[in-house]
């Protein structure tokens, strides 16, 4: 692969994720992850995230499914917040992730639908996007 296979996928990942994460998620490469990330930016985000059969936004909703299935919250938090915060083009709304979870209940299990309702619960009363609640501090003191 060549560096346009990355310099492509950085696209993709920034416009996906934000320019922030992954700028965070860059300056904590080190001799030990510098191969994994430029592998992840050159195969997910420019061989996968780059395909044009499925836009970014379905591409979230599976995303996010796949994440629940696998219990791995860490990831599906990193996901909603992009989710929400994406462009307007593929941005999802809080039902659009309820809905997720909906389908995952019955999919991946009750527990892990009941944990990922936690995390995308905290994530939008960060956000102030729980209606019926006021926004909270993400590191109350």
């Amino acid at each position: 692969m060549s560096s346009t296979d990355y310099d492509k996928g950085m696209v993709n990942r920034r416009r996906v994720l934000g320019a922030a994460w992954v700028d965070k998620s860059l300056a904590n490469r080190n001799d030990f992850n510098t191969e994994f990330q430029d592998l992840i930016t050159r195969y997910a985000w420019n061989e996968v995230w780059g395909r044009p059969a499925l836009g970014d936004k379905t591409r979230r909703l599976m995303v996010l499914s796949t994440m629940i299935a696998l219990k791995s919250y860490e990831e599906f938090a990193m996901h909603v917040r992009a989710a929400l915060d994406g462009p307007p083009e593929s941005r999802l709304s809080p039902d659009d992730i309820k809905e997720v979870i909906m389908q995952a209940a019955i999919y991946c299990g009750v527990p892990a639908a009941n944990h990922a309702f936690s995390v995308a619960g905290s994530i939008l009363r960060e956000k102030g996007l729980l209606a019926g609640e006021a926004p909270r501090a993400s590191n109350p003191t």
